[in-house]
């Protein structure tokens, strides 16, 4: 989040127009299955309930704020999107990517994001920092394993499509990071 707001605070100053939104969540509806995914529970969450909640959620975000957003000429920065499914519930659950993609186009059609920045840091210091950010959720409360195959997931579809994903190494001081993410912010508004 504090990368985020870095982004956005770079796109105002550069005089970009945008809006920042996250996943799951960005409407009304969908921050009410944002509540549902991420409270923990003592019943156990099947993985295909989880992976169908997400890409509703993401089904009402995208057609009633992001696209239209995007429509009248908007950046739009989200915390997350597709890319994290296939990450959380393919990497981590282990749900095959096919499934994911029929969903991912059922939703989505052709829709893909431009870019997709990846704040990418060994396990243990993202474990520590959620830690010190106060009550984990239902996430963020899986084994080391599971993230584990959560950034390698990630790293694999960032290596398989270099020209969309910007790896920033989030393992450096907060500044050093901020500044990577300026640079990365100002050479995508400034790309012919």
């Amino acid at each position: 989040s504090t990368q985020l707001a870095n982004a956005a605070d770079t796109l105002k100053a550069l005089g970009v127009d945008y809006v920042v939104t996250r996943e799951p969540g960005g409407t009304p509806m969908a921050e009410s299955i944002r509540e549902l995914l991420l409270a923990p529970r003592e019943e156990p969450v099947n993985d295909m309930t989880e992976l169908l909640l997400m890409f509703a959620a993401r089904a009402q975000h995208l057609h009633t704020r992001i696209l239209p957003e995007l429509e009248s000429g908007r950046w739009v920065l989200c915390d997350r999107f597709t890319d994290a499914t296939f990450a959380y519930q393919g990497g981590g659950r282990g749900v095959p990517a096919d499934r994911i993609e029929q969903l991912e186009n059922l939703v989505q059609g052709t829709f893909r994001p431009d870019h997709v920045v990846l704040l990418d840091a060994p396990v243990e210091t993202g474990m520590t920092r959620a830690r010190h950010r106060g009550e984990l959720d239902r996430f963020e409360q899986e084994a080391v394993a599971f993230f584990e195959r959560i950034r390698q997931t990630y790293l694999n579809r960032a290596a398989a499509d270099p020209a969309r994903y910007h790896i920033v190494d989030a393992a450096q001081p907060l500044e050093a990071v901020s500044q990577d993410v300026i640079s990365l912010v100002r050479g995508l508004v400034n790309r012919p």
